[in-house]
């Protein structure tokens, strides 16, 4: 069952280009994880972080669209979701909006709707605050 969760649009005085450049380097996303967060690691591609209380979650580089959007992927199969960043071009800056698309079980989509709606606000706050 299909769980898109779709994240504010943030207006941000930064350009496509400067966001997109931070935020292509997956380290950077620690600037953006809520207070909350237990653990956060990085590499070339991807990162690590996990929240108290809950399992590490893996996400690795899908696509960079230069500008316009980073795609992030779960590097597990067993829980398949996607996390999208996309940058839109305005007159003073830019807009960034996130969202989150997974794959789940009813059941599974039940337990996470609401803990995932939260966290993708916390991101989204702190994205607005990275502005």
């Amino acid at each position: 069952m299909n769980l898109i969760i779709e994240g504010d649009v943030i207006p941000m005085s930064k350009s496509p280009d400067e966001l997109f450049a931070f935020f292509s380097k997956p380290a950077n996303f620690a600037e953006i994880m809520p207070e909350d967060i237990g653990k956060f690691e990085a590499g070339e591609d991807w990162f690590i972080f996990g929240l108290k209380g809950m399992p590490d979650v893996k996400l690795k580089v899908a696509e960079l669209v230069p500008g316009k959007l980073i795609h992030l992927v779960s590097a597990s199969d067993k829980i398949p979701f996607s996390l999208k960043a996309n940058f839109e071009s305005q007159d003073q800056g830019c807009t960034a909006q996130l969202n989150f698309e997974g794959d789940f079980n009813p059941m599974l989509k039940m337990m996470v709707e609401r803990p995932l709606k939260s966290f993708l606000g916390k991101l989204s706050e702190k994205l607005k605050a990275h502005s």
